[in-house]
């Protein structure tokens, strides 16, 4: 009888040929960037999916707990500040000529609501920035499936904390303690790092890209499906019983993970998690180019870097203008209610599909830089057409023209991921989970300070200004494209 064995590697376990593997194995053989088939070994686990599916449910299940929770937390905190200040007002945005002032309490309610948010997105933040690279690089060394169970249940603690609160009705102060403790455990970002590093050790260089888009459209669909049940769910029955289903969800991610993921690296028993070894080896990324980098050390080097910053750019103008959306549209001269709201962001993250899509169609006749080219001008195009937007259909428009605005970060993420050793991926994607954290703070304050600053004389101009930040990526990757090609040809003529 068969036993499972989660440590040994079975030999019907390995992807790829018996050359191949030695190829992989072998120093001397083709690795890095040269490698053209999945190096990753497989262990089983307790159980076996016959689906063709690997990390994508865990990335869904994950995105859907945490875009579930995130907005119901946001309205709890306003509840109980206002219960707390004695505020019995509603929260309205409405098109209305009339000059009355604000009242005073609901003013200090949104302020002390967005300070707590902010307070508790900081805590997040600043305990992951030092844990995610720490268990990224460390998942190179023990395996990818500790770091897509560790997170989830560090999540799930997390919204035990936020239930007991809500049950004893306890100071919203303690919200920060479970916000720190799901932080010490990774957060979303390491589920992140962990499946996009899965992704790649198991993809070929050719792949890599749509499997990569493929995780991102599980982000936008859950995410999605997560804002549509929230907010019906809260107003039919509050905040407890939303908050169990965010608990059962991280579990079942956990679950889902140790029972069907298999292992994807070949793993190291004696690898230890706190030590400086995995710091290193992050600031060895990006300070050498990486472990495939002896020769052309300072071309890796310089790629990462630039790469890198084309993803800050784009990823801040993601999440920033994401948030101002509602804003504009709530606002004169669209006076958009719920139902136009709900339909502009079903919009939106209907990108997330068409993206997915495109992209597939693209790779057939066009490198990933020129997809990733394609990708930017849809959204360069659409955000023109939001910062002049004076109608409901112009609006849609700009929807409309945005609809391949997701198929450039696969493209970064896939260059990236190439540009390092397949022992560094785990490291590589944990920097990148970070600088996601990052953008979404920078994304936040920069969009959210620009907007009413610039209200006065045109009240699209944070658009227009996110579409010129835009052309710097857009610059950078065809400009690096061109001088690979160069490269290539110059190659191939020596030879």
């Amino acid at each position: 009888m068969d036993e499972p064995d989660t440590a040994a590697i079975l030999p019907g376990d390995v992807l790829g040929s018996t050359d191949d593997e030695a190829s992989a194995t072998d120093p001397g053989g083709v690795k890095g960037e040269e490698a053209d088939v999945p190096t990753a070994r497989f262990v089983r686990p307790p159980f076996t999916c016959s689906l063709p599916v690997t990390v994508e449910p865990v990335m869904f299940i994950s995105m859907f707990a945490l875009a579930l929770q995130a907005p119901l937390s946001t309205q709890y905190l306003w509840d109980r500040i206002s219960e707390d200040l004695g505020y019995n007002g509603s929260r309205r945005s409405e098109c209305s000529n009339s000059s009355a002032p604000p009242d005073p309490l609901q003013k200090e309610v949104e302020t002390l609501t967005a300070h707590w948010s902010l307070y508790i997105s900081l805590a997040g933040f600043s305990v992951g920035l030092l844990v995610v690279p720490l268990l990224g690089s460390w998942s190179d060394f023990a395996g990818r499936r500790p770091v897509l169970i560790i997170p989830n249940l560090g999540m799930a603690v997390q919204v035990v904390v936020y239930l007991v609160v809500m049950y004893l009705k306890l100071p919203v102060v303690y919200f920060l303690v479970g916000r720190i403790l799901s932080g010490l455990s990774g957060d979303f970002n390491a589920i992140l790092a962990g499946c996009f590093a899965y992704v790649a050790d198991t993809s070929d260089r050719r792949s890599r890209t749509f499997r990569v888009a493929v995780l991102e459209a599980c982000i936008g669909i859950s995410g999605m499906l997560a804002s549509i049940i929230g907010g019906q769910w809260r107003q039919a029955q509050g905040y407890i019983n939303p908050f169990w289903l965010v608990l059962a969800t991280n579990l079942a991610a956990a679950l889902y993970t140790y029972l069907f993921v298999r292992e994807s690296v070949l793993t190291d028993p004696s690898a230890k998690l706190v030590t400086s070894r995995h710091h290193k080896a992050v600031w060895h990324l990006f300070s050498t180019g990486g472990s495939t980098t002896e020769a052309g050390g300072r071309v890796h080097r310089r790629n990462l870097w630039l790469y890198t910053l084309c993803f800050f750019l784009v990823v801040s103008v993601h999440f920033g203008c994401r948030e101002l959306f509602v804003l504009y549209e709530l606002s004169s001269p669209l006076c958009w209610g719920s139902a136009l709201i709900g339909y502009g962001s079903a919009a939106n993250n209907l990108a997330y599909l068409t993206s997915l899509l495109g992209l597939k169609i693209m790779q057939r006749c066009l490198a990933d830089s020129w997809v990733g080219l394609i990708g930017l001008a849809s959204n360069i195009t659409g955000l023109v057409v939001f910062s002049v937007a004076d109608s409901t259909q112009l609006m849609f428009t700009g929807y409309g023209l945005s609809f391949l605005f997701m198929a450039v970060t696969p493209v970064i993420r896939s260059k990236l991921s190439k540009l390092v050793d397949p022992s560094e991926q785990g490291a590589l994607f944990a920097s990148v989970a970070c600088v996601e954290s990052l953008c979404f703070l920078v994304g936040s304050g920069v969009f959210n300070s620009l907007y009413p600053a610039t209200l006065h004389f045109m009240k699209g101009f944070t658009f227009l200004f996110a579409a010129i930040l835009l052309f710097i990526p857009a610059g950078i990757i065809g400009t690096l494209q061109c001088l690979d090609q160069r490269r290539e040809h110059r190659d191939s003529t020596a030879s």
